[in-house]
Parts: structure tokens; sequence; C-alpha cells
């Protein structure tokens, strides 16, 4: 369901372990891992966007974790912590459930902007948020 990816083939493995190596390395990066019941759901976090120039939030939680409010409580817990503001989120327009994980946790759409996804190997819309 991502539409956002820095890898341009989101499937080549090594390019993808590169890739994380590359971000556990950098400082500028915070990640924390999303773990129920002593499972990892996936992971939330924030970055200054090298493309956006602003701090933004991402998160990915695992598709069997999907539909249980796994990401909105994790991002929540993630934005009580940090409490940085404002902070900034992409969404794709299609994308609802990561729509509304976002406006549960009470971002608001700034823009939408129209831009290339290498997951979906196209150009998509997509949503601009922020949380004041």
């Amino acid at each position: 369901m991502s539409a956002f990816t820095a890898l341009k083939d989101p499937n080549d493995r090594s390019a993808f372990d590169a890739h994380w190596k590359k971000i556990l390395a950098d400082k500028t990066w915070t990640i924390k891992p999303i773990v129920l019941s002593g499972q990892v759901a996936g992971h939330v976090g924030c970055f200054t966007s090298q493309d956006f120039g602003k701090l933004e939030v991402f998160y990915r939680i695992g598709r069997e974790f999907w539909g249980r409010g796994v990401a909105t409580n994790a991002l929540s817990k993630f934005l009580h912590e940090m409490n940085v503001r404002p902070i900034y989120a992409h969404a794709a327009k299609d994308n609802r459930g990561s729509f509304r994980v976002l406006e549960k946790c009470n971002f608001k759409i700034t823009a939408e902007e129209i831009g290339y996804s290498n997951s979906r190997n196209k150009e998509i819309e997509w949503l601009v948020l922020m949380l004041d």
C-alpha cells in the first residue's frame, strides 16, 4: 500500500538492506519499533525530508496487523513523546487507511500534490498533512 519509498525497485532486497543500514546510521532519523504481543508489527519514526525540508513522520505496519488500530496507537504515542510541532506527513490520496490514521492523530490537510511513486511506478496524487 505504501506509495513512498526511496528505492527505485522496492523488491530489490539488497538495495532495501543498504538503504536501511544508511537510515539506521543517520542520527537525524528517529525510528522506533512497534511491538504487539511480543511481535514486531512495524515501525514509526520521523526525519527531516531532504525534498520537503521539514520534519516528517512515517510509519509502516505489517499487513497482518492492519485494521486493529495499531498504527493509530503507535503514531499517537510517538507524537506525544516527540512533542515537536509543526510536524508533517504525506499520504497517497487513495490510501484511505493511512489518511484515517493521520486524521485520528489530528493532522490536517495543507496541500494536495502530484508526484512520482517508486513503489507504484507512476505519478500519483498525495496529501500533505500537518500537525500544529
